[in-house]
């Protein structure tokens, strides 16, 4: 790999388009990566997933190149802004971008959902709710019960498109920052990818709702982006601005300092996640549910 990895990003920058042969992985099932086949060294898919990730680029279809061979193409991501440069609205990127077609945040996401397990009718209060994608995972999670629904977003565009998919959710156009005084309490509280938004202080949200807005017994959800959207395909690892490569520190840092604070407060934390980390917390006292899966 050491060998590879250089002269298929050499070429692919020269190019935009690499193609080269390698053991077909299917092969060597069962087998580590670098561990020789009468084909060759074995390497599983997920390398070459990770390779093009690594790279910038989208690995194709691949094809056969005679027994126990495979021909792979790796091609340079087109150039894009962030999706977040044309704001949140439903003209936006990220208006395209829907989390739950992403397996492992559809799986941990429901996972958190029935860790804190809201009661039927409950109230569920979604922060930064966009278009409101991720509240289908509600109905995915608890199919037989129904809950009040409530969502923020400081984007108007965004909080309309939210209302015409959840009709019998209240959204509000509305800061973070600045709660309407007369939302109440909930049994579960959502902030996904809001807390490391430009003008959020995590500790002063985080104590709000806790103080006002999050019922005895109640849980919350947050929510720490750890990629990007690159053309159309997700990027692991969290960026920090004029960094090149991926950097976990503020990452980590905010999701330990959340962790630690809702520990103080007499809560139990479960992080999960890959591509979006989750922070999911519920009252020391409270019994974890054991049917967790979708």
């Amino acid at each position: 790999m050491s060998v590879l990895l250089p002269a298929v990003r050499d070429t692919l920058r020269a190019a935009g388009e690499v193609t080269f042969e390698v053991p077909d992985p299917d092969a060597g099932l069962g087998r580590y990566a670098g561990e020789v086949t009468p084909h060759g060294t074995h390497r599983p898919w997920s390398t070459w997933t990770d390779l093009a990730d690594l790279l910038g680029a989208h690995l194709l279809t691949p094809d056969r190149a005679g027994e126990g061979r495979v021909r792979l193409t790796l091609r340079a991501h087109a150039p894009a802004r962030d999706p977040d440069h044309a704001g949140y609205g439903p003209d936006g990127d990220w208006a395209r971008v829907n989390k739950l077609e992403d397996p492992i945040f559809l799986a941990t996401f429901v996972e958190a959902l029935r860790r804190v397990n809201p009661p039927q009718g409950g109230r569920v209060l979604a922060l930064g709710v966009n278009a409101g994608h991720e509240l289908d995972a509600l109905p995915l999670a608890f199919p037989d019960r129904t809950f009040e629904v409530v969502g923020v977003d400081l984007d108007p565009a965004a909080a309309q498109a939210a209302r015409e998919r959840h009709p019998h959710a209240v959204i509000h156009a509305a800061d973070v920052n600045a709660l309407p005084a007369d939302l109440g309490r909930f049994d579960l509280i959502l902030a996904l990818s809001l807390l490391q938004s430009p003008g959020v202080r995590q500790d002063v949200l985080l104590a709000t709702l806790r103080r006002q807005h999050l019922m005895p017994g109640g849980g919350l959800i947050l929510g720490y982006p750890n990629a990007r959207y690159r053309d159309g395909t997700l990027s692991y690892g969290a960026r920090m601005r004029n960094y090149a490569r991926p950097d976990l520190s503020l990452l980590a840092a905010d999701v330990t300092n959340a962790r630690r604070g809702l520990q103080k407060h007499d809560f139990k934390v479960f992080v999960t996640g890959k591509y979006e980390v989750l922070l999911t917390a519920i009252p020391a006292r409270s019994t974890t549910p054991t049917d967790l899966d979708l």
